[in-house]
């Protein structure tokens, strides 16, 4: 697996362990030797993980942990969408060319199954809901275009050389452990540190949020379904329900117990063009392919979010005070 020792990664690595699996797990290099949120998991979960520090966009790195694999999980990516606006051309080193070294690797070695992660900001604002997989495609800031490319290699490699590839597709995942990029983590660092007001960008737009446990365990129902059922295929991993932010925001105080006024910065605004308004999954694709349906509704998956950030240990994490691109 890439990216394992990310938010979505790392509870992809505790499922599949859960089902008995053993994980080949890929952490970007640091001089620390920090696997990230790996060094949460518990001792008897990480006893069947094998840690390699490399990265995607070595080749090399990939061919050490393919070399054996019966699936290969790939998750690795950037992924904060104001960042890319700064540094697009790192988006295109790791979401295109990491997807690339990822996919050749696989050829080459014959991986039985490759799992390749994509994201609802393809879509861009919806031009019909709910979006199902055959919604056209929309670049509107360079990280979705980035995940493009990514998509695009992986189909290509399908079409072209037959690689056993399919592609998931999640909408808004949220839940313990997510980076501060994200705007659920944003709303609860802020309420669980006390400040009022918090502060965030457009309240307006709407989201499909997915919490992670049900996010991962699609991960893991396309990587055991029958070829014939998800090979070749793209597939949405949603709810098909949404919020605004703005209500999220308001529901987020209240199973936290925290209230406060909510108010718009503007440096955390996206350029006009580039916002995407409005995102909500037909997850049809995924259920009559695997049967993966979600466990948990919002409200119950951001209790077990807002539970996790009250705690001081976790909370640390997180630079509530600072706006994170």
């Amino acid at each position: 697996m890439t990216g394992a020792e990310g938010f979505i990664g790392s509870h992809l690595v505790e499922a599949l362990v859960d089902h008995g699996y053993r994980v080949k797990a890929m952490v970007l290099y640091n001089s620390f030797n920090s696997w990230g949120w790996l060094e949460s998991l518990p001792s008897d979960v990480m006893e069947q993980v094998e840690v390699q520090l490399g990265d995607v966009r070595d080749v090399e790195s990939v061919r050490a942990l393919v070399t054996g694999a019966d699936v290969l999980y790939h998750l690795a990516a950037l992924i904060a969408i104001p960042y890319s606006y700064s540094a697009p051309r790192s988006y295109v080193d790791t979401n295109v060319i990491g997807a690339l070294n990822v996919m050749q690797v696989a050829r080459e070695l014959g991986t039985p199954r490759v799992v390749h992660t994509s994201t609802s900001e393809v879509y861009g604002t919806a031009r019909t809901v709910p979006i199902n997989e055959d919604h056209p495609l929309q670049g509107q800031s360079p990280y979705s275009a980035s995940k493009i490319g990514g998509d695009k290699i992986a189909e290509s490699y399908h079409l072209a050389f037959g690689l056993p590839v399919a592609t998931l597709r999640p909408f808004n995942t949220f839940g313990p452990r997510q980076s501060s990029r994200a705007v659920i983590p944003t709303i609860l660092s802020q309420l669980a540190a006390g400040r009022n007001p918090i502060a965030l960008g457009d309240l307006r737009p709407t989201r499909d949020f997915t919490f992670v446990t049900d996010t991962a365990a699609a991960f893991v129902a396309v990587g055991e379904a029958p070829a014939a059922a998800v090979v070749g295929q793209v597939l949405n991993a949603g709810t098909g329900q949404e919020i605004s932010i703005g209500a999220l925001a308001a529901l987020l105080s209240e199973v936290s117990g925290h209230r406060a006024e909510v108010v718009e910065e503007a440096v955390r605004l996206r350029p006009a063009g580039s916002e995407v308004m409005r995102l909500v999954c037909d997850n049809s694709r995924l259920r009559a392919a695997t049967g993966w349906e979600p466990k948990h509704d919002l409200r119950s998956g951001l209790a077990l979010t807002a539970e996790w950030f009250a705690r001081p240990e976790n909370l640390a994490h997180y630079k509530w005070t600072r706006y994170t691109l």
